[in-house]
């Protein structure tokens, strides 16, 4: 397979409302680009509800910290509600990272066996609606509407790999889904104003099958390409689709995970702002190589494992398990 050196742009609704050709070009266009782990995609996410989530979060970041620290659930290892800065670790480094989070998602049924089991990865979202009005509303109906476009994204990728376009749905349906605000002070804050070696986020993978950032307010993420950053850098109004470890693990390697970080440069003195969102499996997915992506030439590289097992384990590694802390 030929290396690429450089992010795609492809249109989701064109997989979905077009031609055989125009379909067949889609899939051709997100498997190439994945080879650096990024993609940009055209998407019908609503302007006005990104700009509502992002008003909502812009005033959130800018409460005092005793009134963000009212919404902190530590019990929910970084998944839930308010995340203070230097906490967060990738897990190639020993410092932290500069940067503060908010963290959401959404909940199955009432009564779902999920939660039964499960109900760790299922707890309620804490809201700032004490602050901010209608901040769970809005921010409720910007994570369903994301998840939406990223179980869409998904089937374009089922096809690429060989499976059915559905290979994703079922697996996906309740998954333990979480959208992330991250607010980037700016670097002359970090300690030793800036001098200590702290970036805004360190190089890593992340854990899922896909994350979406649909925007940010500045310039910062780098894409690691062919052993080289490079800036990540979509058209106006596109979405950034990632690869995860987990989609690695079911793809059989087909589709490596994208490594990135998020870096100010020196002339880069503003904060940023940006919502991500992971699109995770049910935690009880047994992550296995789908059987299209095993062959004579690519025979099965991982084992089998549980979703949630594989969580748990990154989890310790970027240090947000509060009484099992990797680095203090």
């Amino acid at each position: 397979m030929d290396e690429i050196d450089e992010i795609l742009d492809v249109d989701l609704l064109a997989f979905e409302q077009g031609s055989a050709a125009q379909r067949r070009a889609v899939t051709d266009g997100v498997m190439a680009s994945l080879r650096t782990g990024f993609v940009y995609t055209a998407h019908d996410l609503s302007g006005g509800l990104l700009d509502d989530a992002y008003e909502v979060l812009g005033s959130f970041f800018s409460l005092e910290p005793d009134a963000k620290m009212r919404y902190v659930d530590a019990e929910s290892f970084g998944a839930r509600g308010y995340t203070g800065p230097l906490t967060e670790t990738a897990a190639i480094s020993d410092l932290p990272d500069w940067k503060e989070m908010f963290n959401w998602s959404d909940q199955p049924p009432a009564g779902h066996p999920l939660t039964t089991k499960y109900g760790r990865w299922y707890r309620p979202s804490i809201f700032p609606d004490a602050d901010i009005d209608d901040a769970g509303d809005i921010l409720t109906e910007f994570h369903r509407r994301l998840v939406e476009l990223q179980r869409r994204f998904l089937r374009v990728i089922a096809e690429g790999i060989g499976a059915h376009e559905t290979y994703f749905d079922r697996m996906t349906t309740y998954g333990t889904h979480l959208s992330r605000a991250i607010h980037y002070p700016p670097m002359s804050r970090a300690p030793g104003g800036g001098s200590e070696g702290h970036v805004w986020a360190d190089e890593h993978a992340d854990i899922n099958l896909i994350t979406a950032l649909p925007r940010a307010t500045d310039r910062g993420l780098q894409v690691r390409i062919d052993g080289e950053w490079t800036d990540a850098a979509p058209p106006d109004d596109h979405v950034i689709v990632n690869s995860g470890i987990m989609l690695e693990h079911v793809t059989n390697g087909l589709i490596g995970a994208g490594w990135h970080r998020v870096k100010a440069d020196p002339d880069q003195h503003d904060s940023r702002l940006s919502v991500v969102q992971f699109c995770h499996p049910r935690p009880s997915t047994i992550l296995t190589s789908a059987p299209p992506t095993v062959t004579h030439e690519r025979p099965c590289r991982y084992e089998a494992v549980s979703a949630e097992d594989r969580l748990e384990e990154v989890i310790w590694e970027i240090n947000l398990i509060p009484h099992a802390r990797r680095i203090d």
